[in-house]
Formats: structure tokens, C-alpha cells, sequence
């Protein structure tokens, strides 16, 4: 039976202080930036492990690193074209994850904790005065070695958290949540496990796995509790004002038609014509698009920039027949506002 071995967790002002008696160790210069952030995250991080009874045994870091069998590497490139195509059944053949066999499995984990071991020996003989070269050498080693093999063993069982994903596919989750759930739930036994008790890590790992599954739908059943609605961008952003915009140009363009197929603006048969043509007036704008200058004076018979005078100043006899209209205290803006509406664009075609 193994046990967990811890100590009580510092004050914010002890971590400070702490903090501070490491970075005026004697020896600083030595040890270079990254040395320095590993020395802190060694002594801030959780001072715990899962003791065994190889630990107590004479050179048992000899034993245990030097007499371990040999461990595959994790190959881990499968990893990503199959969380891409977790969606739907994948047919194609590529890299296979490295399993490993049960001795295999025991001396890493034997290995990563006796590193966990051997750096928390260390963190309590430092305590809180400052620690020696030696000291904090010794202790950027076991704990960058614990981190390694920690990585090590979470890579080679990534598989697991892939294959507890499909198997609640049918939850509220989308995959890559439950991946990220999974694969934090996975972390968390590899720190918790212990391969004392003589079980595989994997029937171990899939219940921790399932659980972290179930802990992340509940809160995902409470949120939608709260709030119900999916969240949409559209509805964040409103168009009132350019409906608002688009009925009020259809609306100064319907009073200035009038206008002029009626001819209140007294318009000669040439300005008709060219107002006519440039603004599409005759019959439906679908049936007919607006003409420019060269087109419209070739039709009348005028250069260019002539039907271009001629059209402001059929635009200005309207305009005054706007005003004459609207002067009578109905709405003087609104009758301002028409002209500039009506397809500024036509102007300078």
C-alpha cells in the first residue's frame, strides 16, 4: 500500500519570503534565467508523491534508473490527424501510439516518483533559508526529471483520453472539450496513481477519465440552466439603424419620381429626358439600369459635360419644387434631406 506524503501548503507571505531567500543564494550567477524560474516552480509547487517500499531499499536510485528495462519513446504524431477526424469513423492508416507493458509501466512510475521523492527531500532540508549551489542544482534535476517523466507517461496514454471521448459522444460537450477535460483528468492520475497496488494504469486512468467527463457536464447543465440561449454573435450587434436608412432613401426617392414624372419642377423635355435616362425613372429600376453621361449624351446629342450641367440644373428645379412644397411648415427637413439621397453616385458618372 502506498501513501501520499505531504506537507502543508505556505502562506501567500511565506511564499514571498521564501521566494525571496532563493534568489540570494551565494551562487546565483551560476545558474542561468531558466534555472532560476525551475528553482521557483520546484519550490512552490505541491510537495508530494506516492511512497513505495523500493524507495527504502540500498541503492535504490541505482536500481531503479540504471536496471529499469528499456522504454519506447511516445509517438505521438498520430495524435493530432485523429482528434481532427474524432467527428467520424477514420479509415486511415498512419503512426500507432506506443503501448506499454505492464514492467515498463512500473519502473516509470517508480521513476517519476522516487524523482518526486527525492526533490521534496530536498525542498524540506532548503526550508526557508537560502539554498546552497549544490542544493539547488540537485533540485532542478529531480524536479525537471519528474516533469519529463510525467510527460512521458501522460504521452503514452493519450489514446485513453481519445477513446473515452467517443464513448460520450452523446453528451452536451463538444470532442475538443471533452478532450481537454480528458487529458487534464489524465494529468491528474498520473500524479495520483499508484503502481503498488498491482492494477494497470489505464483501469486506473479511464475512471478517473469517465469522471472528469461527468464533472464537466454537470457544470456545462448548470451554465445552459442559467442561460439557456446559445450565444450569438448577431445578436450582439443591431441594424436598425441602416433599415432605418434604407426605407427613408426609398421614401425621398418615391416623392422625387413623383415629382418629376408630374413635371412640378417645370423641366424642359431635354432635362426630362436626361433625368429620365441617369435615374432609370422610366418604368421599373429592375427593367432598366441608369445610363451615364457619355451614354446619355449620345443619346440626346450632347457632349459629355453639357448633360452634366444640364442634370444639376434639373436637380436644382427640383429641388425648389421639394422646398416650395415642404416650406408650408410640413417638414422643411425632410424636404432637405431628399436631394442628397437620391443616387449621389450618379453625379460624378
Amino acid at each position: 500500500m502506498g501513501r501520499i506524503s505531504m506537507i502543508a501548503t505556505a502562506s501567500p507571505l511565506d511564499q514571498v519570503q521564501h521566494r525571496q531567500a532563493i534568489v540570494t543564494v551565494p551562487a546565483r550567477r551560476a545558474l542561468s534565467r531558466q534555472d532560476m524560474d525551475d528553482l521557483r516552480d520546484a519550490l512552490e509547487g505541491p510537495h508530494e508523491y506516492i511512497d513505495s517500499v523500493e524507495f527504502e531499499k540500498s541503492d535504490a536510485e541505482r536500481r531503479l534508473f540504471d536496471q529499469a528495462p528499456e522504454i519506447p519513446s511516445p509517438n505521438t504524431s498520430w495524435y493530432r490527424p485523429l482528434l481532427d477526424g474524432a467527428g467520424g469513423a477514420s479509415k486511415t492508416k498512419g503512426p500507432q501510439n506506443v503501448v506499454l507493458n505492464g514492467e515498463q509501466e512500473r519502473a516509470l512510475f517508480l521513476q517519476f516518483n522516487f524523482a518526486r521523492r527525492e526533490a521534496k527531500a530536498i525542498r524540506d532540508a532548503i526550508g526557508d533559508r537560502p539554498a546552497s549551489a549544490t542544493r539547488a542544482r540537485k533540485l532542478i534535476y529531480w524536479h525537471r526529471l519528474s516533469r519529463k517523466l510525467r510527460d512521458h507517461i501522460a504521452r503514452a496514454n493519450l489514446a485513453l483520453v481519445l477513446a473515452m471521448a467517443k464513448r460520450v459522444r452523446a453528451s452536451e460537450l463538444d470532442v475538443s472539450e471533452l478532450v481537454s477535460e480528458g487529458n487534464m483528468a489524465l494529468l491528474r492520475a498520473v500524479d495520483k496513481f499508484d503502481v503498488g497496488r498491482g492494477f494497470k494504469f489505464s483501469t486506473y486512468a479511464c475512471r478517473a477519465i469517465i469522471k472528469g467527463f461527468s464533472r464537466s457536464g454537470m457544470k456545462q447543465s448548470q451554465y445552459r440552466k442559467m442561460f439557456p440561449a446559445d450565444y450569438d454573435p448577431a445578436m450582439e450587434t443591431s441594424d436598425y439603424q441602416e433599415v432605418h436608412y434604407r426605407e427613408r432613401e426609398q421614401d425621398c426617392a418615391s416623392v422625387v419620381r413623383s415629382i418629376v414624372m408630374d413635371n412640378r419642377a417645370s423641366l424642359s423635355d431635354v432635362e426630362q429626358a436626361i433625368i429620365h435616362h441617369r435615374f432609370a425613372l422610366k418604368g421599373r429600376a429592375e427593367d432598366q439600369s441608369p445610363l451615364t453621361l457619355e451614354q446619355v449624351g449620345k443619346l440626346v446629342g450632347l457632349t459629355k459635360e453639357r448633360v452634366r450641367q444640364i442634370q444639376n440644373k434639373a436637380l436644382a428645379k427640383i429641388r425648389r419644387a421639394l422646398e416650395h412644397q415642404y416650406i408650408d411648415g410640413r417638414d422643411r427637413r425632410y424636404a432637405t434631406a431628399v436631394i442628397p439621397t437620391v443616387h449621389r453616385s450618379h453625379y460624378e458618372q
